[in-house]
């Protein structure tokens, strides 16, 4: 009965959510902001909001193991938007969902970090998998997934190239570097 309850408030935000966004009014643009600094070695520090969290690498490539991988953290966040974007759209169709999880994978060829062969630096693959529990027939979880896998934002971002653009400082003096790739 408790998973009821907080569902039926899901609802209701959503329904508030999407009811101000479709005001011309509304401010439909948002700003997510994350602040990162080196620790030591590789450990890192991310700053999310009110959020916390460490990425490293493992010891087999030189890291302490303290915090996932930057591409480990690529994967989940790929994972849980897409069961974020279940539950939104699972109540916007009034489809039951019971649960949903998501097991990602990315495959990276290592020699393209380390500069030791002319190899992608990024991902060579990514790929994902989802295990949804539902009464609901098989035609409604089709329609569901369609409406997932058109509006999940981080599987829009992978799919997709983005306009990514960086600037740099030395000791707090600007400089002029030429972003293509060496």
């Amino acid at each position: 009965m408790a998973t009821q309850i907080v569902a039926d408030e899901l609802a209701t935000t959503i329904d508030a959510v999407r009811s101000g966004l479709a005001k011309p009014e509304a401010e439909t643009v948002v700003t997510f902001v994350a602040d990162c600094e080196l620790d030591e070695d590789y450990r890192a520090s991310i700053n999310i909001r009110d959020f916390s969290l460490r990425a490293d690498e493992p010891p087999s490539i030189g890291g302490a193991d303290t915090g996932p991988t930057p591409v480990e953290l690529t994967l989940a966040s790929l994972g849980t938007c897409q069961e974020i974007v279940y539950a939104t759209y699972a109540r916007i169709m009034s489809i039951p969902l019971d649960s949903v999880s998501v097991h990602t994978e990315g495959r990276l060829d290592l020699r393209g970090f380390y500069g030791v062969a002319d190899v992608p630096v990024g991902f060579g693959d990514v790929s994902f998998s989802v295990e949804i529990s539902s009464p609901a027939s098989p035609a409604e979880i089709e329609r569901l997934v369609q409406a997932v896998n058109t509006h999940c934002p981080v599987l829009e971002i992978l799919r997709n190239p983005v306009p990514v653009t960086g600037s740099y400082q030395l000791n707090g003096q600007s400089l002029a570097v030429d972003e293509s790739p060496a």
